[in-house]
């Protein structure tokens, strides 16, 4: 390739991380948002949560996408610039499934932390902030990261309303040498290295974030042998 044609898949790369970004962080603050209504004491408010998770999950991105580009504009008598748009559709959806991590992981902290944050009288808000999340928001990281590498995927849905992510780049290249084969491998192995760094971003996260509450982060990929003193073999547990 040329180096003009480097340059437009460079840029493509430079808006895609963009979007990424902005979009991560939209669906970080609605995950929380909702999540943390859903466990609400009060019905309304989590109804109200519920039907929104509802409601994107079960929608496709794609027209949401649409929707927010072409229908809300008119409706309002102002129009988003691509990279709104797009982070504003992809922000609202993988929020919605974000808010389900959130949730779960505030449900699977024992009770008894709850009751105790009660016993010494803190407010829901304090036994949230002190107890609750330090010790849920560990445990959400995994599937967070597996919901970021989708988010990054979900991106190249942009490429519809003519924005120049790394898909409408890549495309643009294709046309221009006549060349599928060798140009989307290109595309394929850079969607592939920047979801990997951000694999290794978030597990770290997660070593740093489990290391603060004194809990050891599982080892992937390795089998953990049962230690001798609980298989009853070793000093004291053989056979008489």
């Amino acid at each position: 390739m040329t180096s003009g044609l480097w340059e437009l898949v460079l840029k493509g790369i430079w808006i895609t991380v963009q979007l990424l970004v902005f979009s991560a962080l939209l669906a970080t603050a609605v995950s929380f948002v909702v999540g943390i209504a859903r466990t609400h004491r009060l019905w309304i408010v989590r109804f109200l949560a519920g039907f929104y998770t509802e409601v994107f999950r079960g929608t496709s991105a794609l027209i949401m996408i649409f929707w927010v580009f072409f229908v809300l504009p008119p409706a309002f008598g102002w129009q988003l610039v691509p990279m709104w748009a797009g982070t504003l559709a992809l922000g609202l959806t993988y929020g919605a499934y974000g808010s389900e991590i959130v949730r779960g992981a505030l449900n699977s902290v024992d009770p008894a932390q709850r009751e105790g944050g009660i016993a010494l009288s803190f407010t829901p808000w304090q036994r949230m902030r002190l107890i609750l999340l330090p010790q849920a928001v560990p445990e959400m990281i995994p599937p967070f990261s597996n919901l970021l590498i989708e988010l990054l995927k979900g991106t190249a849905l942009v490429s519809v309303m003519g924005m120049g992510d790394l898909a409408f780049s890549g495309n643009l290249v294709r046309l221009a040498l006549q060349e599928s084969a060798e140009i989307y491998t290109y595309i394929l192995l850079i969607y592939f290295v920047i979801a990997f760094l951000l694999t290794r971003l978030m597990r770290g996260l997660e070593r740093k974030l489990k290391a603060g509450i004194g809990k050891e982060p599982e080892r992937r990929g390795k089998l953990s042998m049962p230690r001798p003193e609980t298989t009853g073999v070793g000093a004291g547990g053989g056979a008489s």
